[in-house]
């Protein structure tokens, strides 16, 4: 029987606070346009995880639909970026920096690559993807 460990994490200000239960969540590199504007940084870094097994343990963060087919998740008073979440996934996608002990968790591969910046160098020899929506 695998052993399940509890993950946390919040926000910069700590109003939103969440926890999950994982043996080992699978993370990954996102290079698409849409995560580089959501998170304001070159890629997105997000950690699956069950959407069943996601609590959140105070403030519950804003969502909005940020395309036809998902919404995201952000602090209303600090602003960080927290979660994507398609609508038809019963996985959630939590911002890697936003877990307390991102150092746990090792990005297994890239998607969007079609649109990685050139000057990105990280997760060399990592299975590469491309998007696979589009609108």
């Amino acid at each position: 029987m695998v052993s399940l460990q509890t993950w946390t994490g919040g926000c910069l200000c700590g109003s939103c606070r969440f926890e999950f239960s994982s043996d080992n969540p699978s993370a990954g590199y996102c290079h698409c346009d849409m995560c580089k504007r959501a998170t304001g940084g070159p890629f997105a870094v997000l950690v699956q995880a069950s959407s069943k097994s996601l609590r959140w343990t105070s403030k519950q963060p804003r969502a909005y639909r940020s395309s036809p087919i998902a919404t995201r998740g952000f602090c209303k008073d600090c602003g960080t970026p927290l979660f994507l979440k398609y609508d038809a996934d019963e996985l959630i996608r939590l911002t890697i920096g936003s877990l307390d002990r991102p150092q746990d968790v090792l990005p297994q591969g890239h998607y969007g690559v079609e649109s990685r910046l050139k000057w990105i160098d990280c997760g060399r020899g990592l299975p590469e993807e491309e998007t696979h929506e589009k609108f």
